[in-house]
């Protein structure tokens, strides 16, 4: 493990392995190093690529400085990639690719690789309710991370409530509340692209080549907004992984992207 700074100070824990071109992947809402889809996937990449996995701040053995603000996360991206030699190939799953996409808007990435960024776009599933941000908060003020977690899972997730309740009783439960406090960035990060509204072309200054994945049995609202993101990118290809959902198989994906990155 090693560490590296960022503008405002936060202290961010990152490993590297692999030999090759600089890679960083960016984990979704909840996840770190040691509990992340990230770290099979980087085993896989490592043979191709110097790959670099990181705490989000708040999270794992990284710190955490407040306010929170997206600008702070694509600064800690920018303190790796200074890391990285100066620029690296970005890839994002879920909201980490909302917060990829966001950091490619003005970081030096070759390209750059979504998995699932979790927009709603139509009415294939519930919006999610205006006032979810402000309840989330508010468990969250009063020290109710268990509750908070939940609102995740069922509000912002859409899971049903017999599934969250089953999870409450799972072990890992305990390891989510841990970091309950860093889900309100993850909201941020998303914004308002889960109001169940079309997409817009709000990335112009993104022209890098991008590649846009989702699962072919992923549901049907998530590969709505994945496909309708590779629309109204400049320069985006779409891509569907037969038999996956969004929770991928690190052996299915990393062939794409390996693709991708060195074609």
């Amino acid at each position: 493990m090693t560490t590296t700074i960022s503008a405002d100070g936060t202290k961010i824990a990152y490993t590297r392995t692999g030999t090759g071109p600089a890679l960083v992947l960016v984990d979704g809402a909840m996840c770190y190093r040691g509990s992340s889809p990230n770290d099979a996937l980087a085993k896989e990449l490592s043979a191709h690529f110097t790959v670099y996995t990181y705490d989000r701040r708040g999270r794992g053995e990284s710190t955490d400085t407040g306010p929170y603000a997206v600008e702070r996360e694509v600064e800690d991206l920018a303190a790796l990639l200074k890391e990285a030699g100066g620029e690296a190939f970005l890839f994002g799953i879920s909201s980490g690719a909302a917060l990829a996409l966001e950091a490619a808007r003005t970081l030096p990435a070759p390209k750059l690789a979504l998995y699932e960024p979790p927009f709603v776009v139509d009415a294939t599933r519930p919006r999610v309710p205006a006032d979810y941000p402000a309840r989330l908060d508010a468990a969250l003020a009063e020290g109710k991370r268990g509750k908070a977690v939940k609102l995740f899972m069922t509000e912002g997730v859409g899971l049903g409530g017999a599934t969250v309740a089953m999870m409450r009783i799972m072990p890992f439960w305990s390891k989510l509340k841990k970091v309950a406090h860093t889900i309100p960035y993850d909201t941020a990060v998303v914004g308002d692209r889960q109001a169940g509204e079309p997409l817009t072309p709000s990335w112009p200054e993104v022209t890098i080549p991008t590649l846009v994945v989702d699962g072919g049995r992923s549901p049907e609202w998530m590969r709505n907004g994945v496909s309708s993101l590779a629309k109204v990118l400049p320069s985006a290809e779409y891509a569907t992984l037969p038999g996956q959902t969004h929770i991928v198989k690190a052996a299915a994906l990393a062939p794409v992207l390996t693709k991708f990155y060195l074609g």
